[in-house]
Formats: structure tokens, sequence, C-alpha cells
């Protein structure tokens, strides 16, 4: 049978989701769980691999088992040999049809930021502290350039493997509620480091240091070196991946809290 689950945690202490050679992936932290709750070797196959520092907390994986456990023993019994920052939010039995990566129709992600002149204690692994004032204005309309299906070369790792570098993204918008800035993306797909280099220019256009027209120059030149910094890991995170509505998946339990 297939078991899809619904994963949060804080990647800090973490070198990613995928399971490393060298130290310690989300996902072996995960498969050990429930391998032990299943009485049998567990492989998960996630819907979007997190780069190291990289949280989420609306991540999908599923399994094949030849285990029967409830949902509520699935749920329970990975949780309860887990490390405090890693947790099973929801189990369902899907069909064998589901694949956490492949049925995925969407993701998306939020970056942080944290916009004042006096760095924070407590949210120092979780958004990026940019203590020069930002202009969310120009952020806005170069992130519009963004919009729609484009080739994203010029946004991608250099390292990074994708066959094709198209995506589309639905949604790009930036929040701001006092010193902080919330920047909310959507698309079918993502490259490697995508998001954090999208961020890094539009901070850059914040900053002053560059015209909203920009991002376009960068999309059309496709070259990762005409683009800005990269924005650091710990501000961002995976908040969701959305199905079709055929898989009947769980309602997202964070949904309120974000």
């Amino acid at each position: 049978m297939r078991i899809a689950l619904g994963i949060e945690y804080d990647g800090t202490a973490y070198n990613g989701w995928q399971r490393q050679r060298t130290g310690d992936g989300v996902q072996e932290r995960v498969e050990q769980a429930l391998s032990k709750v299943a009485n049998e070797p567990v492989e998960i196959i996630c819907a979007g691999r997190t780069d190291s520092g990289v949280h989420a907390s609306g991540q999908v994986v599923h399994f094949d088992t030849n285990s029967k456990r409830s949902s509520r023993g699935w749920l329970l019994g990975a949780n309860s040999d887990l490390p405090d920052d890693v947790s099973v939010t929801w189990a369902q039995l899907v069909s064998d049809d589901f694949h956490a990566r492949f049925s995925a129709v969407a993701r998306s992600y939020r970056y942080l930021i944290l916009n004042r002149f006096e760095r924070s204690a407590l949210h120092r692994n979780r958004a990026w502290w940019v203590y020069d004032p930002l202009d969310i204005g120009p952020m806005q309309e170069a992130a519009e350039f963004l919009l729609g299906e484009h080739d994203f070369s010029g946004f991608r790792a250099a390292a990074c493997q994708a066959s094709t570098a198209v995506r589309k993204i639905s949604h790009l918008s930036l929040t701001q509620r006092g010193c902080w800035i919330e920047l909310e993306v959507t698309a079918n797909a993502f490259l490697q480091h995508m998001v954090r280099n999208i961020t890094g220019t539009l901070v850059a256009i914040g900053r002053g240091d560059e015209s909203p027209d920009w991002v376009a120059e960068i999309l059309q030149s496709r070259d990762r070196k005409k683009g800005g910094i990269a924005a650091p890991p710990h501000g961002l995170t995976l908040v969701s991946v959305a199905y079709p509505d055929e898989f009947d998946l769980p309602a997202d339990p964070n949904a309120n809290l974000r």
C-alpha cells in the first residue's frame, strides 16, 4: 500500500532534505522513524528537495509498505521517534498512482525578511536580517516581470541539474508588516536556488541599487552572473504543495498560522 505524509521541519541543523553521505539530512531521520513503525525498511519520496538550512511547513512525501497501520498509528509512531525539529503533520492512505513529486501541480514558498537596524536574537534562523531600508514598491514592480512562463536560467544555481529551466510562476507577491517583509511565490516547480536568487535580486532593487527592469534584463540574458546575490537559506520555507482534487489529501494544518 502507498502512504502519503505531511512533514514540517526546522532545517537549521540539517544539510538539506536529501539523505547525506556525510552530515544529517531530514529524509534519513524520517525514514528511520517510519522503518521502526513499519518494522521494515522504508524509503520515502518527497515533493521537493530543500537545501541546507531551509525549512518546511508543508512538505509532502510518500512511501510504499507491506505493513498495515492506521493513519493515526503512522503519525504518532513516527513522531515518537523523530527529533523535536521534525514532525509528521498528517498521514493518509493514497492510491498507487499518487506520487509526491510527479503528481504535484504547484509548490509554494515563503521568504521572510527582517528589515530593521537591529538584528534579532529570536528570528536569527528563520529570517534574513537586512538593515538597509527597503522600498517594497519597486520590489513588487520588479516581481511582475517574473509572472508567467519563462526560461529562468538567470535565476538558477550553477550546479542545478534540471533538464530545462522553463518554469511557470502563477503568484509572486511581497507584503510588508512593520519591519517584516514576506515574499510569497507559487510555481509549477522551482529550479535549485531559484527563490533565493529571486529574493536576493529583489532586495538589491529595494535598496535602490538597481531599477525594477533589471529583472527583465536578467530573464532575457539567461545568465546567472547578471543577477543579484542568493539570499541566505534560513529565511526560506516550503509552505505547501498542491495536488489534483482526486487525491483528496488533508487540508494544510498550518494554513491559519501563516
